[in-house]
């Protein structure tokens, strides 16, 4: 992936052009400080686009203890003790 560097100043007054940049020729853009990369704007995956975020986790998660068992103790409420 190729990458371009536009100044923060650049990019605040072009924003929407560099955003369509990144989305239709894939290329990251790195945003600079006085010099320094600062930020950088990647396009996301092709097999990503258009599908909910919580739709993309689905299935990612692990149950690490059973599931009636709570995360918070007794001892974490003010009021129980």
């Amino acid at each position: 992936m190729t990458t371009t560097a536009v100044s923060v100043t650049e990019f605040k007054a072009h924003c929407l052009d560099v955003i369509r940049q990144v989305e239709q020729e894939g290329t990251a853009v790195d945003l600079t400080r006085h010099g320094k990369v600062v930020a950088r704007l990647v396009p996301t995956p092709q097999t990503t686009r258009g599908v909910a975020p919580w739709l993309r986790l689905r299935g990612r998660g692990r149950l690490v203890g059973p599931p009636e068992a709570g995360v918070l103790d007794e001892s974490d409420f003010e009021a129980l003790r």
